[in-house]
């Protein structure tokens, strides 16, 4: 941020936002094989369905139902490692050049850049490494005394009005002169609180208006291209 401006955040959702789709299960592939996550996720189908239906406490405790039988007992220094290696491909596969290019707007612009996602914060702060962003906001996983993880969130999904929660907590520890402003981009409803908070909320959602977050504007682009421009 330069001196001489007034403090603007841009914050980032991952999946489906930065990145096409979801990554969760491509990471629990990547680090605990693709067939054992299969297996899993079988025998949790029903509560994963129910919880993708109803979203809430529902999802939250299917997926971390999913992480304890994947990767509770794993040592935290070989699932960053792994988490690692996993986030460059998935972005380097993933990503959505054109809300890439609205990030990079904002470097441009001198802005801070923060990623905030309900995915796990362990392989979240390699997004936000790669992109530059200055922090990484995901769900906390619990690692245990031998730093072995638990496969138990530390605190809650980062999700809803967590995200918000935690973006806002990470804004206080920044020491701005002034509360900044925040430009906030997501896809889906769980981003729809830290939308709500921000300055400048978009909905980068494929379904555009037949989304979640239609009530939010879209960033404009030029007509037959998929490129986002700032519209300020």
């Amino acid at each position: 941020m330069t001196a001489s401006h007034d403090p603007v955040v841009a914050a980032f959702d991952l999946d489906g936002t930065i990145t096409e789709g979801g990554s969760v299960f491509a990471w629990l592939c990547f680090v605990a094989g693709t067939g054992r996550t299969y297996r899993k996720a079988l025998r949790l189908l029903v509560p994963l369905t129910i919880g993708s239906i109803r979203s809430g406490r529902w999802a939250d405790s299917a997926k971390e139902r999913l992480f304890n039988s994947l990767v509770s007992g794993r040592g935290l220094e070989d699932i960053v490692s792994l988490s690692r290696e996993f986030a460059l491909d998935h972005l380097a596969l993933k990503q959505r050049a054109e809300v890439v290019a609205r990030l990079n707007w904002h470097h441009g612009q001198g802005h801070d850049i923060v990623i905030v996602s309900a995915s796990p914060q362990i392989y979240v702060n390699f997004f936000a490494e790669s992109l530059h962003a200055l922090a990484g906001l995901g769900t906390r996983l619990g690692v245990d005394p031998r730093g072995r993880l638990t496969g138990t969130y530390l605190g809650k999904n980062c999700r809803g009005q967590e995200k918000m929660r935690r973006l806002d907590e990470w804004i206080s520890q920044q020491s701005y002169p002034v509360s900044p402003e925040i430009y906030a981009y997501g896809n889906s409803r769980g981003d729809r609180r830290m939308l709500s908070g921000a300055t400048h909320p978009y909905n980068v959602g494929k379904l555009g208006r037949f989304g979640s977050l239609r009530k939010y504007p879209r960033l404009k682009g030029e007509r037959g291209s998929s490129l986002f421009t700032p519209d300020e």
